[in-house]
């Protein structure tokens, strides 16, 4: 594929509605919008020019409903051809309804089973940690109501328990739950040693600070409403 220079987060309208046939899923998509912004403007450690390197960052899209933010951003930086974005989930575009790591450029996982991004995120945090490198992060993109699937509160307790501090998960809160959690998202993580943090999903300072804040000792769990 053809690269293209960085754009800036005013491109990101522009490219979101080059991609259509999805329209069910345009609250989902903009939900994340300003998540995946900072994380790939501000945060995390990825190249388009070197997909395989060893000491990359690693993101797992697990909301992978909605997938037009994830790829508007990935072609205002440049991993994927902006050309791409009209044959979005046309047949023979490798833009599916949910990305798919063989396809598409910078996709760690195929985020077609909602739910399981999560438990992906910590099997490779800790795969990393077994193979001694200790500087990417893994971060992982997970929807509020797909917190419910059970295998997400095993992983949480997991990753609390054995302290893998190098994996960040940012929850989009758009109030889509169906029963919640009492005392919030947030606490959910706290409860199992997560570093947590909730803050406004548009506020893009208020997003870099969070996610910037890891500790030597547990997991951080961000928590974005919008």
């Amino acid at each position: 594929m053809t690269r293209t220079p960085t754009a800036g987060y005013e491109r990101l309208g522009p490219l979101m509605t080059a991609m259509t046939g999805d329209e069910k899923h345009n609250a989902a998509a903009t939900s994340a919008l300003d998540v995946l912004w900072v994380l790939y403007d501000q945060i995390l450690a990825v190249d388009p020019h070197r997909l395989d390197d060893p000491d990359r960052d690693r993101f797992l899209l697990s909301k992978g409903h909605g997938p037009m933010a994830y790829y508007a951003v990935l072609a205002a930086k440049g991993f994927v051809d902006p050309d791409e974005l009209h044959r979005f989930a046309e047949f023979d575009s490798p833009l599916g309804h949910h990305p798919d790591r063989v396809l598409v450029p910078g996709a760690e996982i195929g985020s077609g089973s909602l739910g399981h991004g999560l438990p992906l995120a910590v099997g490779t945090a800790l795969g990393l940690r077994a193979q001694g490198r200790n500087r990417p992060r893994v971060v992982v993109l997970v929807g509020d109501a797909e917190l419910e699937e059970g295998s997400n509160h095993e992983a949480i307790a997991v990753a609390g328990r054995l302290e893998v501090d190098r994996l960040t998960a940012v929850v989009v809160d758009n109030a889509s739950s169906t029963h919640g959690w009492p005392g919030g998202i947030g606490e959910r993580f706290a409860r199992e040693g997560w570093e947590q943090h909730t803050v406004d999903g548009r506020d893009h300072e208020a997003l870099r600070r969070a996610l910037a804040d890891t500790r030597p000792d547990r997991p951080l769990a961000v928590i974005a409403r919008v």
